[in-house]
């Protein structure tokens, strides 16, 4: 987007030598008050991203020590809860709603949201849910966003890249991947253009830097690794026959999960209103997987690396992959709030390791991160940022195997995306069933 305009046709012309110097003497480099603008609202974004994570882990070191048969109490209580601060402060929404502003309403994403789904966001995580703190990350900061658009009076294609580069900020500071998280901003939008909204790409890369390095330094998270997973090293062009075979098998387990998660939808469509009655009895369901499976407790940030490290028997990790996406389901479609994209990871690194172990000489750290890559790139349409963030979340530097797994995960997921507002009107909806 760079916003200084080209001089109207009849204008333009070669530029005199000291026209050229007197430019460069008022201003010699690329940068401006725009890029400044970028970095202020990132630095801004790390500042509630890091506030949000403390608050966030407090409440979690709370709540972590009830356990067992307590949790059937405690989840469905803490439903209520989520409930009620829907009832009372209204439906902060879901990343298609977000999605659906970007597209329609030039980028304009509602602050009055934000105290619900601050409140409802914070209950749910911190219980147990299993849903991540990017989707209220991304809310929040993305209504900061335009609030700044709006202080300067922007328009247009303007507009809306302000919105989505506090919306990368947010995001970034999560994951501790800056190139990962302002990719992620822009892919998410749509289902099949990777990057629709490109003059936005360099505001989100200056807000998701700035961002991150704040995020970093209140947090120190985000520096290091996130999963510890084995050293990997690429030796041969038969690893990429293994990334597509699991890139397949994640595109499998993405195919599953999204019939869970609309079965899901189906049944507590029925329940209705009030939306306290279906918070609550998704409480209810979500404690007792997490009493009979405690890994399916949480949204996988830490749960993950116990998948990786420990061993498990092969049909454990299969009934542990379905659970957590039986627990997402119920998390979203529950009323509960947050995202699942590291949920989702936890799922495919289970599913990875089960069928790694199933065949001698298989690397289990490439079957599970290229499992992981493809289920995301499946279910969110995010092969590129898929890459990226698993690449830093990993330490997994050869990332072109991850690059097929996610491709493969994008070219073979369902013809209508599972995040519907993707499609940015009926007759793209329609054209998708041609």
């Amino acid at each position: 987007m760079l916003p200084n305009k080209r001089p109207p046709t009849e204008q333009t012309q070669r530029w005199t030598f000291s026209q050229l110097f007197g430019r460069a003497r008022r201003n010699p480099f690329m940068i401006s008050r725009w890029v400044l603008r970028w970095a202020v609202v990132g630095i801004f974004c790390g500042l509630f991203a890091g506030l949000y994570w403390i608050v966030l882990e407090l409440m979690i070191h709370g709540l972590q020590r009830f356990q067992g048969p307590s949790l059937l109490f405690v989840m469905p209580l803490a439903g209520l809860v989520i409930g009620l601060v829907i009832h009372f402060l209204g439906n902060p929404g879901e990343i298609g709603v977000i999605v659906d502003n970007i597209h329609f309403q030039g980028g304009r994403l509602d602050a009055r949201k934000n105290p619900s789904m601050i409140l409802a966001s914070l209950v749910s995580i911190s219980a147990g849910g299993s849903a991540g703190p990017e989707a209220p990350l991304v809310q929040v900061t993305g209504s900061f966003g335009t609030w700044v658009a709006d202080r300067l009076r922007l328009q247009g294609e303007d507009f809306r890249s302000m919105s989505l580069a506090a919306m990368a900020g947010g995001f970034t500071a999560l994951f501790g991947a800056p190139l990962g998280g302002a990719m992620f901003a822009l892919e998410i939008l749509h289902h099949q253009h990777i990057v629709e909204y490109y003059e936005a790409l360099m505001p989100a890369i200056v807000s998701s830097c700035a961002s991150y390095l704040v995020f970093a330094a209140i947090t120190n998270l985000g520096i290091a690794p996130t999963w510890h997973f084995p050293q990997y090293h690429l030796e041969s062009i038969n690893d990429f026959a293994v990334a597509i075979m699991f890139g397949i098998v994640g595109v499998a387990a993405g195919w599953i999960f999204m019939s869970i998660f609309r079965g899901c939808d189906r049944v507590f469509a029925l329940i209705g209103e009030p939306i306290y009655l279906r918070t609550t009895i998704a409480g209810l369901g979500l404690g007792i997987l997490a009493t009979l499976l405690p890994l399916t407790r949480y949204f996988g940030h830490e749960e993950l690396d116990e998948v990786i490290n420990q061993s498990f028997p092969v049909v454990f990790l299969f009934v542990l992959a379905l659970a957590k996406m039986a627990t997402i389901s119920m998390t979203v479609t529950g009323g509960w709030r947050g995202g699942f994209i590291i949920p989702l990871f936890f799922t495919g690194a289970c599913v990875g390791k089960a069928v790694a172990a199933l065949i001698p000489g298989l690397n289990p750290t490439l079957a599970m991160i290229c499992t992981m890559a493809a289920i995301n790139a499946s279910v969110t349409r995010t092969p590129i940022s898929t890459t990226l963030l698993l690449s830093k979340l990993t330490n997994f530097s050869p990332f072109t195997p991850i690059l097929f797994a996610s491709l493969i995960g994008f070219f073979l997921a369902p013809k209508v995306p599972f995040i519907a507002s993707q499609l940015k009107s009926g007759q793209e909806a329609m054209s998708t069933h041609d």
